[in-house]
C-alpha cells in the first residue's frame, strides 16, 4: 500500500477495521466467560463483582491499547513499519543487550499465533452446541465442536498459499458489521439497566482487586488481560494500513467493544440463576443474543474468528520474514501471492502453525481450557515492548522524568498482568511458554551462533575477487585440468562489487581445481517493486570472471538458471565473454554451454579450537542451517545441475600440530618363522 493509500480515508478506515482488529475484536467471545468461570460460575458473582470486572476490562484496554499502543507506540515506526522487530531496529545501537527483549518478545508473539486461531474458532463454534434447529440439535457434543473447528482450521491454512488479496477486500465490511453488531447487542441489553455505566469509574476496578467477592484476588487480571490481546497487532500492522487509519478507526472499535461488555454485564446481573441447557460452560456473549438471531450471530462470530486467525497467521509470516532479515532465524522460502510486498506466504511456517494450532485444539478440547494457556505469552511480549519503547523515548531525548514515569507505570502494569497470568501455568499456560521457549531457543542459537562464528572466523574471511582474476583466467585455459563445466556458477554474496568469501575461491582453487570456460559469481538482490528484472555485470577486465548482480522484484520468480542463460547469450553476443560453440548438441546453432551451479555451506572443521559454550552454540547453528529449507530452492535451482558443497569452517586459532620424522626400524636381523 503506497503512502497516499495510507492517509486517513473512508476506504483506509474500513481496511484498518478489517485487518488490524481481528484479535482484540473477538475478545468479547470469551473474556466475560473466563472472568465469571474463574470466580466459580454465575452463582458466585454479584453486582459489585460484575461492575468491577467491566471497569477493569475498560481501563485495561484504555491504558494498554489506547494509551501505550495507539498514542505512544504508533509514533515509534521504522520507515512506516511497526512491531517489536521494527522497534528493535530503531534502538539496537543503544545497547547490545536490547537484542534479548526483541528475541523474547518476538518468540512470544509467534507463540500467540498458534493459540489465537485455536481459541477464537473453538469459542465461536461452541455457540452451535446444543442449538435447536427445527427439533434437531446438529451439534450436540464437544467432539462435534472439535471436528468442525479442525475442518475450518485446515481450510484456513490450506488457502494461505493463494494469498488474501481477494478475500481481504471483504474483511473490512465484515468486521465493520461485526463491531456494529457487538455495539447493537450491547445497547439492547444495557436498556435493562443503564446503571451499568458506573463501570466507567475506575474506582470500581480498584475496589474489586481487594473485594472479598473476588475469589481470585489480584490474579483476576489473568482473565482481564484477555480483553487486550491483539494490541500488539495494532502496532505490527501499522505498515499495512497507516497510523492515521488506526488512530481514526480505534474509537469506533473501542466504543463497540465497551458497549458489548456493558451488555454482557447487564445480562449476567439479570440472570443470576441461569444454567446452560447442555450443562456446559456459560458464555454470556451468546446467551444475551435473542434466540431468533442466534444462528446469524454464530455465523458472524465464526467469520470474525477466521478473520482474526487470518490476521495472526499473515502477521506471523511478516514477523518471521523480519526475523530472517535481522538474522534471528535461518533463511526460508518466501512466496508473494499478490502484487503487494506485505502479502507474503512462508510454506514451512504455515505448516508449523497449522500443526501446532490443531494440536492445541485436540489437546485442550474446550475453549475454557485453551483460555488458561492464552494470554501468558502476550504479557511477556508486552513487557519486552515496554522496555524497547522506553529506550526509544530516551533516544528521542524526551523529558527524562516522563520517560521514567512511562517505564515504571507500564512496566509495573505489565509485570502485574504477567504474574497474574503465571497462575495459568499449571492449567495450560505451560503450553504457550513451551512454544515461545522453543521459538526463542532457535532464535537465540541462530543469532548468537552467527555472532560467535563472525567473531572467531579467520581474520581474512573475505578476499578481493579482483586479485584472483589472473589465476582464474589461467586455470580456465589450463588444458592440464579436465573441464569441470563450461559455466561454473557460484551463488555468492559479492560485497561492494569486489569482496567475496574466501571459502568460495577455496572451492574453486584448493579443494580440487575446477576448470571452466567462465566463472560466474551471482548475487541476488530483492527489490521493493514487484516485477523488477535487471542485472549488472562486472568482468574486472577479463572474459572469464564475471560478477553478476541480479535485481529481482519480490514478486518475480527467482529462477537463476533461466536468467543466467539469457545473460550468457547477451554477453557472448556483445563480445563481453568468450564464445561457447557447442559441437555436440540437439539444438543447431546453440552458442551457450553447460552449467554447474555451486552453493557453499559451512561445516565445522575438526581443527576448530572453540570449546564449551561457544563450540556448542556454533555446532547448533550449523545443525539448524542443515535442517532449514534446501538452499537450491532459494534460487529456483531445484532442477538444475546443482552442487551443495560443504567447506570446513575453522574458528579460533588452531594450535599447529607437528609430527617428528624418524628413521625406519631395522628388521634385517629379525628371524622369520
Amino acid at each position: 500500500m503506497n503512502n497516499k493509500a495510507k492517509r486517513m480515508s473512508a476506504a483506509g478506515l474500513l481496511i484498518a477495521i478489517g485487518i488490524v482488529y481481528g484479535d482484540i475484536g473477538t475478545s468479547p467471545l470469551y473474556v466475560m466467560k473466563s472472568i465469571v468461570e474463574g470466580n466459580g460460575g454465575i452463582g458466585n458473582v454479584n453486582r459489585d463483582f460484575i461492575i468491577g470486572s467491566i471497569s477493569l476490562v475498560l481501563w485495561t484496554v484504555t491504558l494498554l491499547t489506547t494509551l501505550q499502543t495507539v498514542i505512544i507506540a504508533l509514533k515509534a515506526t521504522n520507515h512506516g513499519e511497526g512491531g517489536i522487530f521494527a522497534l528493535y531496529t530503531l534502538v539496537r545501537k543503544r545497547a547490545k543487550w536490547l537484542v534479548l527483549p526483541a528475541l523474547i518478545g518476538g518468540a512470544a508473539i509467534l507463540a500467540d499465533g498458534t493459540l489465537t486461531p485455536a481459541v477464537t474458532v473453538t469459542t465461536a463454534i461452541e455457540g452451535l452446541k446444543g442449538l435447536n434447529f427445527g427439533g434437531n440439535v446438529p451439534v450436540s457434543t464437544q467432539n462435534m465442536v472439535i471436528a468442525i473447528t479442525v475442518v475450518i482450521l485446515l481450510v484456513l491454512f490450506s488457502i494461505q498459499k493463494m494469498g488474501t488479496s481477494i478475500i481481504g477486500k471483504a474483511f473490512g465490511p465484515i468486521m465493520f458489521l461485526w463491531f456494529t453488531f457487538l455495539g447493537v447487542m450491547g445497547v439492547m441489553n444495557m436498556a435493562g439497566d443503564w446503571s451499568i455505566l458506573q463501570a466507567i469509574n475506575p474506582i470500581y476496578a480498584i475496589r474489586l482487586l481487594v473485594s472479598p467477592y473476588n475469589k481470585a484476588g489480584l490474579f483476576i487480571l489473568g482473565s482481564i488481560f484477555l480483553a487486550t490481546t491483539g494490541a500488539e497487532a495494532l502496532y505490527s500492522d501499522v505498515g499495512h494500513v497507516g497510523k492515521s487509519n488506526i488512530i481514526g478507526s480505534w474509537p469506533f472499535v473501542f466504543v463497540c467493544l465497551s458497549l458489548n461488555y456493558f451488555g454482557q454485564g447487564v445480562w449476567i446481573l439479570n440472570n443470576p440463576t441461569y444454567r446452560p441447557a447442555d450443562g456446559g460452560v456459560l458464555n454470556p456473549f451468546f446467551e444475551m443474543i435473542p434466540a431468533n438471531i442466534r444462528l446469524f450471530a454464530i455465523i458472524l462470530a465464526t467469520i470474525a474468528a477466521v478473520i482474526a486467525s487470518q490476521a495472526l497467521i499473515t502477521g506471523s509470516f511478516t514477523l518471521v520474514a523480519e526475523a530472517s532479515g535481522l538474522k534471528f532465524l535461518p533463511r526460508m522460502n518466501i512466496n508473494y501471492p499478490s502484487n503487494e510486498k506485505g502479502q507474503i506466504y512462508i510454506p514451512s511456517i504455515n505448516k508449523g502453525i497449522c500443526v501446532a494450532t490443531i494440536a492445541i485444539v485436540l489437546y485442550f478440547q474446550t475453549s475454557a481450557h485453551m483460555e488458561a494457556a492464552y494470554g501468558l505469552s502476550i504479557t511477556i511480549s508486552m513487557l519486552m515492548t515496554t522496555i524497547l519503547l522506553y529506550e526509544w523515548l530516551v533516544m528521542k531525548k524526551g523529558n527524562t522524568v516522563w520517560n521514567w514515569i512511562f517505564l515504571i507505570f507500564f512496566g509495573v502494569l505489565d509485570i502485574m498482568f504477567m504474574i497474574s497470568s503465571l497462575t495459568k501455568f499449571t492449567h495450560g499456560g505451560y503450553v504457550s511458554l513451551f512454544i515461545a521457549g522453543a521459538i526463542g531457543f532457535v532464535m537465540y542459537v541462530w543469532y548468537y551462533g552467527n555472532k560467535v562464528r563472525d567473531k572467531r572466523e579467520a581474520r581474512n574471511a573475505y578476499v578481493r575477487l579482483d586479485e584472483y582474476t589472473d589465476m582464474l583466467t589461467n586455470l580456465s585455459h589450463d588444458e592440464n585440468y579436465p573441464t569441470y563445466a563450461t559455466n561454473l556458477v557460484y551463488m555468492a554474496n559479492v560485497k561492494y562489487n569486489k569482496f567475496i568469501k574466501r571459502e568460495i575461491l577455496y572451492s574453486i582453487l584448493d579443494k580440487r581445481p575446477k576448470r571452466a570456460k567462465a566463472y560466474w559469481f551471482v548475487t541476488v538482490n530483492v527489490t521493493n517493486e514487484p516485477f523488477t528484472a535487471e542485472y549488472a555485470v562486472n568482468t574486472y577486465g577479463t572474459k572469464n570472471v564475471i560478477n553478476i548482480q541480479l535485481y529481482l522484484g519480490f514478486k518475480k520468480q527467482t529462477s537463476v538458471n533461466v536468467y543466467i542463460r539469457q545473460i550468457v547469450h547477451d554477453l557472448i553476443a556483445d563480445g563481453t565473454i568468450e564464445a561457447q560453440p557447442q559441437e555436440y548438441t540437439t539444438t543447431p546453432g546453440r552458442d551457450v554451454g553447460d552449467f554447474a551451479f555451486v552453493i557453499v555451506q559451512d561445516v565445522i572443521s575438526p581443527q576448530t579450537q572453540l570449546v564449551g559454550y561457544e563450540k556448542w552454540l556454533v555446532e547448533a547453528r550449523v545443525r539448524l542451517q542443515n535442517l532449514s529449507s534446501n538452499p537450491a530452492s532459494w534460487f529456483g535451482l531445484e532442477y538444475a545441475d546443482t552442487i551443495i558443497e560443504r567447506i570446513p569452517l575453522i574458528l579460533g586459532r588452531p594450535n599447529p600440530s607437528y609430527i617428528k620424522r624418524i628413521k625406519p626400524k631395522d628388521y634385517s636381523n629379525a628371524k622369520t618363522k
